[in-house]
């Protein structure tokens, strides 16, 4: 590969977001940001803001296909068609299922990431997240409530033998019997645990992030609310400074002024944007599975089906990072640069896959999403290729 630069209006770089200039590729990697034009092909983006290539830390699948399919092909084509639409790096989530099923997912999903050629254009895969099967009752949502199960390392163990060591977040409900000793066991382990799916009072939720847990899933849905005489896991995610807090941001599943409330409460810094998106994310309006769970997408949101063909809750999302980024710009809620960097260098932290992905650093594979002044998608880069390329 050759070297060339990128040249835009902004580049929001870990230290500083820095006006003009020109940012250098080398051989499919990073180089330095400079004032002065390279000597070296520049490929020009007119008032465009360049950002880290953006990191979706929950997300189930896109195109049609799903983490719990158990197909590394399927996996590859989601990955395929995520870095078209912006975001260059994900978390395959999984469902609420039977445990040997998440065990063939994970092995799945380590299939697609080992088998990728040099060649292969698409969403880097940051590691795997478990999005169950340890969740309340009360509140589980589109989880299917048959494999809800008390959460044991050793089932955890075998999860992360069969994804050759790529899981790197499990979610929870708090109140569980055994959530204590699970949370402090992956904390031990670097996985990163989340609390969510959960009807635990503050004191239960505090407890669980006094053991390790250090995320919120999905913030203010599938949760114990915000009351003022009960805080609830929603008060916990609002009052505990050094955790991260999940939030859907396609305006649907939580209005923005309950976003506004939890980034004033929490601080962008520590707001995650994530998608929620069903493996029917990119697809048509129509029914489709989603978690072995019939759904229905309609008006840009997706519903369980129920058994006498009426629609239900609200299952997930179709939204892709890229979009939920242009939202929270257009909501007046953060500013460009600091959306950018909650769907890439604050998710690539609260995910502990910051190492690897969701900055722009020297050295590091050159994955850049680049938004129009407006903040529409203009193109996306990994490894230093364009999807319009």
């Amino acid at each position: 590969m050759s070297t060339f630069a990128v040249s835009a209006s902004r580049f929001v770089l870990p230290g500083a977001t820095m006006q003009g200039g020109y940012l250098t590729v080398e051989d499919g990697r990073f180089g330095v940001w400079t004032p002065e034009k390279p000597d070296c092909p520049v490929k020009e983006y007119p008032g465009a803001i360049v950002g880290p290539g953006l990191v979706d830390t929950h997300i189930h699948g896109f195109f049609n296909h799903a983490a719990d399919e158990r197909d590394a092909e399927g996996v590859n084509v989601s990955s395929a068609e995520l870095a078209r639409r912006g975001t260059t790096a994900w978390l395959p989530t999984t469902f609420t299922d039977d445990p040997e099923r998440i065990g063939e997912q994970c092995a799945a999903i380590a299939r697609a990431d080992e088998e990728r050629g040099p060649d292969f254009f698409g969403a880097r895969i940051a590691g795997i997240y478990l999005e169950g099967p340890f969740f309340t009752m009360k509140h589980v949502g589109a989880q299917n409530p048959v494999y809800l199960l008390d959460p044991t390392y050793e089932v955890f163990a075998d999860w992360q033998q069969k994804a050759g060591g790529r899981i790197v977040k499990s979610a929870l409900a708090a109140e569980k019997p055994g959530a204590a000793a699970y949370i402090a066991a992956l904390d031990a382990e670097g996985v990163v645990t989340a609390i969510g799916h959960s009807d635990a009072t503050y004191d239960e939720t505090l407890a669980a992030v006094n053991a390790g847990a250090s995320c919120f899933v999905h913030t203010y849905n599938g949760q114990r609310g915000l009351h003022h005489r009960d805080p609830g896991v929603t008060g916990c995610a609002m009052t505990t400074p050094n955790t991260y807090a999940e939030i859907i941001c396609d305006g649907r599943h939580v209005k923005p002024a309950a976003i506004k409330a939890l980034v004033d409460a929490k601080g962008w810094q520590h707001t995650v944007l994530i998608t929620d998106c069903l493996g029917c994310g990119g697809m048509p309006e129509g029914d489709y599975v989603s978690g072995g769970m019939p759904v229905v997408m309609k008006g840009g949101l997706c519903y369980l089906r129920n058994d006498d063909g009426t629609t239900g809750n609200i299952a997930g999302s179709v939204l892709t990072l890229a979009e939920g980024v242009k939202n929270m710009v257009d909501w007046q809620i953060v500013t460009a640069d600091q959306a950018i960097r909650m769907a890439s260098e604050v998710a690539a932290m609260s995910a502990h896959v910051d190492g690897k992905v969701g900055f722009i650093k020297p050295g590091r594979p050159a994955d850049l999403t680049i938004f129009n002044a407006d903040m529409t998608l203009a193109d996306t880069y990994v490894g230093g290729v364009s999807a319009n390329a």
